[in-house]
């Protein structure tokens, strides 16, 4: 048994789906809808990071929201307690985004720190289900609560509820009968003014809250749902309306006394929050009546509705060549599947079995496989940015995705094609909306010459255009059209892209690409190539041509399904000269590198009067690109070993295209990427970069040179990064 299978069997005995202590400090467990954004739930089961209104909104608590439950015992309550664990924030404060009152003024005050909690609390993340239980010695019988949002593969509709559904599982484990309240507290956290007021329908009892004064068609319009279908249930549609704590002081004495919760309900609007520190809030709670040993789930649902989405950032010139940054708002998808948020509570109650059926059977599916734990953790975790404010959907239904997000904004806007390259999870879970992505591209993405933008601009029609094309996002484009065929097995679709999808992988070798790709048509690009990496190699490597062999290949088969038998043959003709050069060239007798003679600035020369020749920061392409002190070309690899040497060979694997390089010497390069690459100890390695693992903590980095005098003076940027994940795409190709 080799090294590698002994890793793999130890990571399949662990259990990592579980976190106690100081493991759930990080958790933030993303509960919406795909496109919708989402509510997170920490790992001590707070409401935390309300991200529902159309942005990132790291922090927001919504005011007072939470859960909570009470036991009684013959007409007195036994005990009763906010539905968290210990509070594992900071104590001294923080810097959240919604007051003033932070660093130094104690844990916040929404976070409920200060209340009677439970002592302890396991949490078991297996996305798309949370599940935690909760102990104290003081509570009579056991609390557990279970929460999700639908996530069913091929379902992209139920998928994209704007809903997040909780259950609250009380035990009753003492030889008395109980009677148990969970009680749900929303805040109305939306800009002032707000109302609030009672919801019902067949079965559905709630709460609403909305924002006062605005038409539901303008984007300042939101609205929070919190319903449960419990039969016995309470309504307060506002808490205590007062100054200082006057809201959560009365709602405790109310939690804490026997008996229900008597209704409330102001008819004016908050509009000025008392003195700042008590926002109004809502209230629905359900009531079970236990005997000794019996079981029983009052279910809530959280639902949003803010249908308008506002073009809130602008976008950053040096992405793109226009002068000017669109705004504008369009209508999110979900606006035209649901009516209100209202609508949507109702739905989720009514069909809960059916959608927690699907949800778990998904991730039953997923955790019970034979995978190693920590790569299934791994596809997990990875899986629950789908239902984060990193992702939109687009009045028609299309998907649109940031990089990432900031604390209050997307991160790096326009569903970037080199990035979006890596994920597999759309394609085969919701394919329908990965088809979308490519549709979007072509239709909006593609100039004249074929060139194609590697960002997508808001709202769509904006037209701009990146700096340059992306050589691995504009053929990824390619191999991945090749790939959603494949897997819808609709020819029309293809038929439709093809036209666009031909003339982007012939854009190697126009005469109209200032950046000379292959003008040559050799298989090999040699010019001037951005990527992922966010500057450009010059000169032949197998990162950026093991991509374009693969749109080559995905190319020859497509022309063929559609009938251009020429083009097919043109494109395997330069796709089998290409591979041959590569193998042949490139490959050092362990791992590929690139072919450049960095102290050789002649490189830089001809693209200095060309189209396009400033890079990002507006430099000149020497200013940008040569070391005048070191007598070098910067952010090259040269003989470095690069964790994507081998990317297209990922893509091409996965897909069925079969070899595009070596499998030989693909085997070796993977090998090589283990040996030089992972490291078990990242604290030994320095690191200028973003840090993403640091101390004891592994991780395979960017780049590394074996011989470090080949190491240019500035290398490829990020080289020293551990972009966590990408070692699992290597995984697959030995799998290959």
């Amino acid at each position: 048994m080799d090294q590698r299978q002994q890793s793999f069997d130890t990571m399949r005995d662990s259990a990592p789906f579980e976190y106690h202590g100081e493991r759930q400090k990080e958790i933030s467990f993303p509960l919406g809808g795909i496109g919708t954004g989402s509510i997170g739930l920490s790992g001590g089961g707070r409401l935390i990071d309300w991200e529902v209104l159309n942005r990132p909104a790291k922090g927001i608590t919504n005011g007072l929201s939470h859960f909570a439950v009470k036991a009684e015992r013959a007409g007195e309550v036994v005990d009763a307690r906010i539905l968290n664990g210990p509070y594992r924030g900071n104590r001294t404060g923080d810097f959240p985004a919604d007051t003033s009152r932070n660093f130094g003024f104690g844990a916040r005050r929404d976070s409920l720190a200060g209340m009677p909690h439970f002592a302890n609390n396991t949490f078991t993340g297996k996305f798309p289900v949370a599940e935690l239980g909760f102990t104290q010695n003081s509570f009579p019988g056991t609390v557990e609560l279970t929460a999700f949002n639908p996530f069913i593969p091929m379902n992209d509709r139920d998928s994209s509820m704007p809903v997040a559904m909780f259950e609250i599982r009380f035990t009753n484990t003492t030889p008395d009968p109980l009677t148990y309240t969970a009680v749900g507290v929303l805040g109305h956290g939306l800009p002032p003014p707000t109302r609030a007021a009672l919801v019902g329908r067949d079965g559905m009892l709630g709460v609403k809250a909305y924002r006062d004064e605005c038409e539901r068609d303008q984007p300042d319009f939101a609205e929070f749902v919190l319903a449960t279908d419990c039969p016995d249930a309470d309504r307060q549609a506002h808490l205590f309306r007062g100054h200082w704590f006057d809201a959560l002081e009365v709602y405790w004495n109310e939690l804490a006394a026997p008996g229900r919760f008597a209704p409330r309900e102001y008819k004016t609007s908050d509009t000025a929050g008392g003195m700042g520190r008590n926002r109004d809030s809502s209230l629905a709670a359900g009531r079970l009546e236990l005997a000794p040993g019996a079981s029983g789930t009052v279910r809530f649902v959280i639902a949003w509705y803010a249908p308008v989405f506002r073009k809130y950032w602008v976008t950053p010139l040096w992405h793109f060549r226009q002068t000017s940054a669109a705004k504008g708002q369009w209508k999110n998808w979900y606006a035209t599947e649901w009516a209100s948020a209202e609508d949507i509570a109702f739905e989720a109650l009514a069909r809960w079995d059916a959608l927690k059926a699907d949800t778990m059977r998904f991730r039953d599916a997923l955790y019970d496989s034979t995978l190693p734990s920590a790569v299934i953790d791994a596809a997990g975790a990875n899986l629950s940015i789908l239902k984060s404010p990193t992702t939109l959907r687009l009045e028609s239904g299309a998907f649109y995705g940031w990089e990432g997000c900031h604390p209050t904004a997307g991160s790096c806007e326009g569903s970037c094609t080199h990035v979006w390259n890596y994920q597999q999870a759309l394609p085969f879970l919701f394919p329908a909306l990965e088809r979308s992505m490519r549709e979007l591209d072509y239709q909006y993405n593609m100039n004249a010459s074929g060139g194609m933008s590697f960002r997508l601009s808001l709202p769509l029609g904006t037209n701009f255009t990146t700096e340059r094309p992306c050589a691995d996002g504009q053929f990824g484009n390619a191999i991945k059209v090749y790939r959603d065929w494949k897997l819808s097995g609709d020819d029309a679709w293809l038929k439709r892209l093809w036209p666009d999808v031909r003339r982007g992988i012939e854009y190697a070798w126009s005469p109209d690409n200032p950046d000379h790709w292959d003008p040559d048509r050799t298989g090999v690009l040699s010019g001037r190539q951005h990527h992922t990496l966010d500057m450009e190699l010059f000169g032949p490597n197998s990162w950026l041509t093991s991509f374009y062999l693969g749109a080559l290949k995905a190319g020859a088969e497509m022309a063929m399904a559609v009938g251009e038998v020429d083009a097919a043959e043109e494109f395997r003709r330069v796709f089998e000269k290409g591979r041959s050069w590569v193998d042949e060239n490139l490959f050092n007798g362990s791992y590929y590198t690139q072919k450049i003679d960095i102290s050789d600035s002649s490189i830089l020369e001809r693209y200095a009067k060309e189209e396009l020749s400033t890079g990002v920061l507006g430099d000149s392409v020497m200013d940008l690109y040569w070391s005048a002190e070191h007598r070098q070309i910067k952010y090259q690899l040269g003989d470095g070993c690069l964790i994507d040497q081998v990317l297209g060979q990922w893509h091409a694997t996965l897909y069925g295209l079969g070899d595009i390089l070596d499998p030989d010497k693909t085997s070796r390069s993977l090998d090589a990427i283990h040996r030089h690459n992972f490291k078990p100890a990242l604290g030994e390695i320095y690191n200028p970069c973003r840090v993403f693992g640091m101390y004891d903590e592994a991780g395979t980095v960017i780049a590394t040179w074996p011989d470090p005098k080949t190491k240019p003076a500035v290398p490829v940027p990020y080289a020293q990064e551990t972009m966590h994940g990408m070692e699992y795409g290597r995984v697959a190709n030995f799998s290959g």
